[in-house]
Order: C-alpha cells, then sequence, then structure tokens
C-alpha cells in the first residue's frame, strides 16, 4: 500500500472546520498516513488553545513512525527555495514559510509518498521539480 503524509492545512481544516471528512477517509483507504516531524512541529506551534494543544499532543503520541529530513533534505531546501523564489520574486518571508513545505516534499520524495495538501499550490511548485505526486482534498 502506498504512503502519503498529511500537510499542516488539513489537520487544522478537519480539527477546526470539521472539513475534508469524505476525502480523508478515502485517503486513509488508500494510502497508509505516515507523520512529518516538520509538520508536527507546524502543529504544536500553532496549537493557542488548551484543547488543540492536547489534539497535538495526543497525535504525536501515536505517531510512532515519524519520518523527518536529513541534512541533505535541508541543503536541497536551500536550492529549490532559492530557484523558486528567485522565479516568482519572492521576499524573504515567503521563502522562509516555503522551507517547511520543502522539507515535507523531499522527505515525502525520499519516501515515495503522495503529499495530501488543502492548499496545494506551493506543493504544485515543488511536484514539477521534485516529480513527487500531490493529492488536494
Amino acid at each position: 500500500m502506498p504512503w502519503a503524509i498529511l500537510d499542516t492545512n488539513v489537520y487544522v481544516g478537519y480539527w477546526e472546520r470539521g472539513l475534508y471528512e469524505e476525502r480523508l477517509s478515502a485517503v486513509q483507504r488508500a494510502f497508509v498516513v505516515r507523520h512529518s516531524a516538520v509538520v508536527l512541529s507546524e502543529l504544536r506551534r500553532g496549537a493557542r488553545t488548551r484543547e488543540a494543544q492536547s489534539i497535538v499532543e495526543d497525535l504525536f503520541r501515536i505517531a510512532r513512525i515519524q519520518w523527518e529530513p536529513t541534512p541533505a533534505d535541508w541543503w536541497e531546501a536551500g536550492r529549490l527555495i532559492r530557484k523558486i523564489g528567485d522565479a516568482r520574486r519572492w521576499d524573504r518571508n515567503k521563502r522562509r514559510d516555503f522551507q517547511n513545505d520543502a522539507l515535507i516534499a523531499l522527505t515525502a520524495r525520499r519516501h515515495g509518498a503522495t503529499v495530501v495538501a488543502a492548499n496545494s499550490q506551493d506543493f504544485d511548485l515543488l511536484a514539477k521539480e521534485l516529480r513527487i505526486a500531490v493529492l488536494a482534498v
């Protein structure tokens, strides 16, 4: 069965707005979902209420297998950010925000996983460079 990584915005949309229930059920039937250490960190950073913190901590506890970027992924992310950012004339803030998506995409590529995202624009740019699969929910 193929693997998938859910992007942060999928979790947030599901937890905060009840979105993507049918699509996530389909993803769970079609893929083995693995957790990205980058996504878990983003979720923890954004958990502002006790309830949100509890949900994120529960996810972290059940995420026994966590995929993380390697030093080579960090190195390649710098190249991707420079190349794509220069082509699109992104400012420093956009490039910094794009870094985590690049790290998630590179981790997915290393494992042959599909990235599942709610806002897939950045991942679509990365897919062209990295030849990864991206599935929008």
